[in-house]
């Protein structure tokens, strides 16, 4: 299940009460402070779940239309678990 940002913004917006940009504004500060802060150590929200950034290892991939191979490096990708209690509430 993917929500844009912009849904989530929506939500946000409707919700407190506040201009579209705002509520924009407010979710982009929220997702930037997770990126940096989640680099160094793991972020939890409590009943929420938590955010930390995850090493990814080098491998081969292969263009489909072509079928040529090439290297993907390795990278770090910021990783989300949820907790039991987010999970229970979608299930």
């Amino acid at each position: 299940m993917s929500i844009e940002k912009k849904k989530i913004s929506i939500n946000i917006s409707s919700k407190i009460d506040t201009p579209l940009a705002v509520s924009s504004n407010i979710l982009d500060i929220f997702i930037n402070l997770i990126k940096t802060n989640s680099k160094d150590k793991v972020i939890k929200i409590s009943q929420f779940g938590s955010f930390f950034y995850k090493d990814t290892p080098s491998r081969m991939g292969r263009n489909p239309k072509t079928g040529e191979l090439f290297a993907i490096k390795k990278r770090s990708k910021l990783s989300f678990n949820t907790s039991s209690k987010v999970k229970n509430t979608l299930n």
